[in-house]
């Protein structure tokens, strides 16, 4: 049996609200003058040219469309950076200061397909156009936190940005709350006397500045969820090759989770993320159907959302829809090609489809995934196990097709124990481990299974020797000699000598031959009739 570890979403993959700022007015007027001015104003009181806010309208516009069509692609990324970009331009032809906000949208643009380092840049040259603006730092720290997976710095860093931006950074709050779910310690706060407890709080402050904010809620429903899980909803080592045994749910706190989850999805039935959190609820309420089609539903909103591919395409698995695991998979594996988990549940897949057509394509690709997933995690087990069945049910199988049959046997027995060697690897770096504990014991009986069949094939081996050596030694012996025929009745004895036979009713004669002399041949029995071939 396989499980799979379900996603929710990635701190960096969550969709950030739109800094629409530029738009809003800020303090009194003692900001720069522009030429053409708009009567707009920029967060700093500074005032906005005619040509600038136009731009930055035209931009959002185009933002909020792509959003809306969840079309983005690097084409589109950068159209729609670029507009923000232009708008920032003519604020400075105007005589005015770049527009921090532009830049910081020109980011988020950038983000939304993936472009990291043009969406850094932007983040970094809002920052210095304006160190004050929060937003693009919350950035900034994110990406930090995503380089060197240092998770106390980060939340330091989000903790100090929230605090100068006077608890006003709503995205900001919402990803300090997702570090502390994570590290789930006992650091307290204002408030709050643990991660979790703190979570809470940043939450319900996100929600208090915006309760339209759909990450928000996204991320309190996946606060609930943790908290119905426990101790076993603790991150796992990710794609296993065999069952973890979970702790009783929390059923109280999985129903606010679906609540939560069921609120935001009317207030915003299309935010792709709170379908994939849907659909982790109801596979702890194991109601697979529904968790298929929650996936499903994230998926087709946003195909860029790496976490509801990989679920759609693990729940699917588990009930043998290889198919549709293996599509999403692929499409994970475009997202993000680093991933192992995508890499090896592909291989399970293409596995599971193996048929007697497709036998060398899918073999073949089930190794080249299994291959790329050790390049990627070179000591995680999983592989090692997959890789170790791919090769005792079905290379072996078909080794040897074609040759000899001792040659195709012995074919066989080193494709046996090249899978022996593949569990023995398995079992070393899976060995202290306790999720892996029932697997290291099926892998173990498995070898002992291997070494039984390649006993069994090494003697038939050697009997089928014995017997070929028994037929050349057959065909190079010299033939036997003739044997010699008897005397006919009536005739001599074997010494030659003559005699007259006893008279009829007459017992005959005994007598002692003659030293040296052979004893008369006996009469040959009658020969029996040949067997009628036509008869059975």
């Amino acid at each position: 049996m396989t499980n799979f570890k379900l996603m929710s979403q990635s701190l960096l993959g969550v969709s950030l609200l739109l800094g629409v700022v530029a738009c809003g007015g800020g303090g009194g007027g003692g900001g720069r003058k522009v030429e053409d001015p708009s009567g707009l104003k920029d967060k700093s009181g500074n005032e906005v040219s005619m040509k600038a806010a136009a731009g930055y309208k035209v931009a959002l516009d185009a933002f909020a469309a792509q959003d809306a069509a969840g079309t983005w692609a690097p084409a589109s990324c950068e159209d729609v950076a670029n507009k923000f970009l232009a708008a920032s331009k003519e604020q400075r032809d105007a005589g005015g200061r770049a527009l921090p906000e532009a830049h910081y949208n020109a980011g988020l643009s950038y983000q939304r397909c993936g472009l990291d380092d043009k969406a850094k840049e932007q983040f970094v040259e809002a920052s210095n156009i304006d160190n004050e603006f929060h937003r693009p730092r919350a950035q900034l720290a994110l990406y930090k936190y995503k380089e060197s997976g240092d998770i106390d710095t980060a939340v330091t860093d989000l903790n100090q940005i929230i605090v100068d931006a006077k608890f006003q950074n709503v995205e900001g709050l919402v990803a300090l709350a997702s570090l502390q779910m994570q590290r789930g310690g006992s650091t307290s706060g204002a408030g709050c006397n643990d991660d979790f407890a703190c979570a809470q709080l940043n939450l319900q402050r996100a929600l208090a500045l915006d309760d339209s904010f759909m990450p928000a809620f996204n991320q309190l429903a996946l606060y609930y969820l943790e908290q119905a899980r426990g101790e076993s909803g603790k991150e796992r080592s990710g794609l296993v090759v065999a069952g973890v045994k979970g702790k009783k749910i929390n059923k109280q706190r999985l129903d606010l989770a679906a609540l939560v989850a069921s609120q935001a999805q009317k207030k915003n039935p299309n935010y792709a993320p709170i379908h994939n959190t849907t659909g982790l609820i109801l596979v702890e309420l194991e109601n697979y159907n529904g968790a298929v089609k929650s996936f499903g539903r994230s998926r087709k909103l946003n195909p860029k959302l790496f976490e509801a591919q990989m679920n759609y395409a693990a729940v699917n698995l588990s009930f043998r829809g290889f198919g549709e695991a293996a599509a999403a998979y692929r499409e994970a594996i475009k997202l993000r090609p680093s991933t192992y988990e995508a890499h090896l549940g592909l291989a399970l897949a293409l596995r599971g489809m193996i048929s007697n057509e497709n036998y060398d394509a899918n073999v073949a690709e089930a190794q080249k995934h299994l291959d790329e997933a050790k390049k990627i995690e070179p000591g995680r087990p999983e592989a090692f196990y997959n890789e170790a069945i791919l090769t005792e049910e079905y290379r072996a199988k078909r080794a040897g097709a074609g040759k000899e049959q001792i040659a195709a046997w012995q074919e066989q027995i080193d494709v046996y124990n090249k899978a022996t060697a593949q569990y023995e690897s398995f079992i070393s770096n899976a060995s202290g481990k306790a999720e892996f504990e029932e697997a290291v014991k099926v892998s173990k009986s498995r070898i002992q299974d291997i070494k039984d069949t390649v006993n069994f094939i090494t003697d038939s081996i050697q009997i089928a020797k014995d017997e070929a050596a028994q037929a050349a030694q057959a065909k190079t012996a010299p033939p036997p000699p003739p044997a010699t025929p008897p005397p006919a009745e009536g005739q001599a004895g074997a010494d030659g000598a003559g005699g007259t036979p006893p008279a009829a009713g007459a017992a005959p004669a005994a007598s002692t031959p003659a030293a040296g002399a052979a004893p008369a041949a006996a009469k040959p029995a009658a020969a029996k009739p040949a067997a009628d071939p036509k008869k059975k």
